[in-house]
């Protein structure tokens, strides 16, 4: 699970001011006097407890941690040895949070890894003469880019990122190093080769096997198999054998806390945990904290209510595989990065399989109205069917006798008559 994205940016719309734009100038000022690092000293984060969060991501069923350690603002949520716009050097926090993250987070068994988004900070900034991110005394901040979009990323920019990134896997040592796109656009040509090299083979001098995520986002940053393919809010719909992911939000809206957020359901979220897992994939799933250090309550009650089927219908999920096929049902499934605002709600007869040792499990997305499930894909003498021999099935979570038929048709499946979770009910198959 993502743990933040504490920062936002403000921008300007192109047909006039936007209303960000005016209530900033109103509230704080001229931007060319007050911009972003302004803000900083308001940042405190005061209430902020790693242990906690860690505690509430445990139950919630996540098995790794990804803070993000430099978002595209270039401040950095750790102790840095390459910038003085850090979380512990300047107010307000003054905490290392990444720090505190991964001590809590290893004492208590997750692994650990950080995510950095830093390469597109050569771009993120509007740079414009009535703002403040044109003043060099800040360009450590706001890179130092010129007010040409087109204008390429400079040697000097790419060997601050270096040292940054280099800083980050030298001092945390991450499980996991998690990239965010601008880093596959060629000007990073040369420095993607050297970042695998360098993180890999400190991995191999750890003593531990760490792993590297990339967007591949708009070009094929690195060769196939070397990193795990992320899609941003997106899936996939089949099957890709080599591992990969998707990183999405709890908020529809947004990454980090603002105002209007508005959050999935658990029911949603769950969903899409199935039907990634089913295609051989991870979920990496954001919250929004606020700026005291603090999760919002809606927050924690829809972790709290994933990690409860979880601890209901794991077994489905945990160190499980990809089986023959992914799935049945009428619901498709959009590919690709931002596609999952297309996605329609998964229902009753859509039906996502994972399998471990002599179980296979038949996950169903939604509750059948006439309490009876048919998998046509397990019918007698069906084509991913024909060598199974169904000894027993059970619906996790309940204790009741399950009765089922197999026949050309399917496999009908005779449901509890209680609902053992609110969403996504496992149905698994011994063999």
């Amino acid at each position: 699970m993502d743990t933040a994205n504490f920062n936002a940016q403000l921008n300007t719309g192109r047909k006039g001011p936007s209303k960000e734009y005016l209530h900033h100038k109103k509230i704080w000022g001229d931007q060319k006097d007050f911009g972003y690092k302004d803000f900083i000293p308001m940042f405190k984060g005061e209430k902020f407890d790693a242990n906690q969060w860690i505690d509430l991501f445990k139950e919630a069923g996540a098995k790794y941690v990804i803070p993000v350690a430099d978002h595209h603002d270039g401040f950095a949520m750790y102790k840095s040895n390459t910038t003085r716009w850090n979380a512990y050097d300047m107010g307000g926090p003054k905490r290392d949070v990444l720090g505190e993250l991964f001590t809590a987070g290893r004492s208590k068994g997750m692994i650990m890894g950080a995510s950095s988004h830093f390469a597109f900070n050569w771009s993120f900034y509007n740079k414009k003469d009535h703002f403040d991110t044109t003043d060099p005394e800040y360009a450590d901040l706001y890179s130092s880019k010129g007010k040409d979009l087109k204008e390429p990323v400079s040697e000097e920019f790419k060997a601050r990122w270096w040292d940054r990134t280099k800083d980050l896997i030298d001092n945390y040592q991450p499980d996991i190093l998690w990239f965010d796109f601008y880093l596959d656009i060629p000007d990073y040509a040369d420095q993607r080769p050297k970042l695998a090299a360098y993180y890999y083979n400190k991995g191999i001098e750890w003593g531990k096997e760490v792993v590297l995520q990339d967007k591949n986002f708009s070009h094929e940053a690195f060769p196939e198999g070397t990193v795990i393919y992320d899609l941003e809010r997106g899936k996939l719909p089949g099957i890709r054998k080599l591992p990969w992911q998707t990183d999405t939000s709890i908020g529809k809206n947004s990454w980090s806390h603002v105002t209007n957020w508005k959050s999935k359901t658990a029911n949603e979220i769950v969903d899409d945990l199935v039907d990634i897992v089913s295609k051989n994939g991870n979920l990496l799933l954001n919250v929004g904290p606020k700026a005291d250090g603090t999760i919002p309550e809606d927050q924690k009650e829809i972790l709290l209510q994933i990690g409860g089927w979880l601890k209901t219908n794991g077994e489905a999920i945990y160190d499980t595989k990809y089986w023959k096929t992914f799935g049945e049902g009428p619901t498709e499934v959009k590919k690709g990065h931002h596609s999952e605002g297309n996605n329609e709600g998964l229902s009753s007869k859509d039906i996502r399989f994972t399998t471990k040792g002599n179980k296979l499990y038949a996950i169903v997305l939604d509750w059948p109205e006439d309490g009876k499930v048919n998998i046509t894909t397990l019918a007698k003498n069906a084509e991913y069917a024909k060598d199974l021999n169904i000894s027993n099935i059970e619906v996790l979570g309940s204790s009741e006798k399950i009765e089922w038929t197999q026949n050309d048709q399917g496999l009908l499946v005779n449901m509890p008559k209680v609902k053992p979770t609110d969403f996504a009910y496992v149905i698994a198959l011994s063999f």
